[in-house]
């Protein structure tokens, strides 16, 4: 499964050097608005310490681990819906992307040009949120008088669609975000294919200064109260920090981290929130060969995990041999999970859960 992440923000609040401690991709970082006119891609590993440990049990030719694709996509200003700023070309690299990920500015430096002339989360999130929500109405404005036309010949399922896509429309003019608009399931699946701005899942990435990694700060908790209305995610990072751990070896990073008292470094929370936020897990096939971490939905059944690996093994399932991680790791190898009656036999209604270690058994 490919996860992609679009990293968005107001100019100059660190998205581009959070883009290159996450990727090492080498965007280039500036201090001055629009530095990133294409989006830079970078594809990153997620670190999973459970794949280290079957790594060491099994010893095998190769370990592949999950990744997950960060999108730097340049900062938006006031009028980008508009096409102020590029922001044409901007908004329509946000409509690629799984999740947002909304760098807000939480540190205070003369140094660093803002946008607007100071620190104000709560004004610099309205701004982004704003410029979504215009380039969604514009789109939903075009699908309302598509409709209309279509509903001159009495299609009642024309009408009907007329009927949500209006209710969305005013939605939209109140202030209001797509994702905050009030549907049933079928209802939404109206306008499913518009992929609206303001309709997709947001996690915020709050850059405070050194000082305040550890403790946060008023204007963290000022994103917090935000967040907390649409049950978003939020992460605390220093961005010179990430800068300065990416550079380092994992045995450096970790010592780095502990004289900070950090227990992780923002990137690995930054993709366990992406991950919660998406509703994402983790499951694992270990073999000689290979030991590889694969990404699906949080309530995927065995064969709609099987069918990650290759449609095939989907379409062709018989069972699943599953061993729970913990089992694995404490009993050090398959055999011995086998002769110690940990390892089951799911078939086509098991709900894999996080962790699984799988073997998948199927017909061609």
């Amino acid at each position: 499964m490919s996860l992609k992440c679009g990293i968005v923000g107001l100019p100059n609040v660190g998205k581009s050097t959070l883009f290159n401690a996450l990727s090492n991709a080498g965007a280039e970082s500036a201090n001055f608005p629009f530095c990133t006119i294409d989006p830079n891609v970078g594809l990153v590993t997620v670190p999973d310490k459970r794949l280290n440990r079957l790594k060491e049990l099994v010893d095998p030719k190769e370990t592949v681990p999950a990744t997950i694709e960060f999108v730097d996509i340049a900062g938006l200003v006031k009028g980008a819906s508009e096409g102020k700023g590029k922001g044409n070309a901007f908004l329509s690299h946000i409509r690629e992307v799984d999740l947002i990920v909304h760098v807000v500015r939480c540190f205070d430096d003369g140094d660093v040009i803002h946008v607007e002339g100071s620190v104000a989360p709560t004004r610099d999130i309205s701004i982004i949120e704003d410029e979504l929500i215009l380039k969604d109405l514009e789109t939903v404005e075009k699908r309302v008088d598509t409709l209309k036309k279509q509903s001159k010949g009495g299609d009642k399922k024309i009408t009907e669609q007329l009927v949500v896509v209006e209710r969305l429309k005013e939605h939209l003019e109140t202030g209001n975000t797509a994702r905050t608009f009030e549907a049933e399931k079928e209802e939404r699946d109206i306008f499913r294919d518009l992929f609206l701005l303001s309709n997709k899942p947001v996690l915020y990435a709050c850059n405070v200064s050194e000082d305040d990694v550890n403790t946060g700060n008023d204007w963290v908790d000022e994103v917090k109260a935000i967040a907390s209305e649409h049950n978003d995610e939020v992460v605390s990072f220093c961005a010179k920090i990430e800068a300065e751990i990416a550079e380092l070896e994992e045995e450096e990073k970790e010592m780095f981290l502990e004289e900070l008292g950090l227990d992780s470094a923002g990137l690995d929370r930054l993709i366990q929130a992406a991950y919660s936020n998406l509703g994402l897990i983790t499951y694992f096939t270990a073999g000689p060969k290979e030991v590889r971490a694969w990404t699906i939905k949080k309530g995927a059944k065995a064969p709609q995990a099987a069918g990650v690996i290759h449609t095939d093994f989907e379409r062709g399932f018989i069972r699943a041999e599953t061993i729970a991680f913990d089992d694995y790791s404490e009993l050090g190898s398959e055999k011995a999970a086998r002769e110690a009656g940990k390892m089951r036999q799911e078939g086509k209604e098991y709900v894999v859960k996080d962790g699984d270690v799988m073997l998948f058994r199927f017909n061609v």
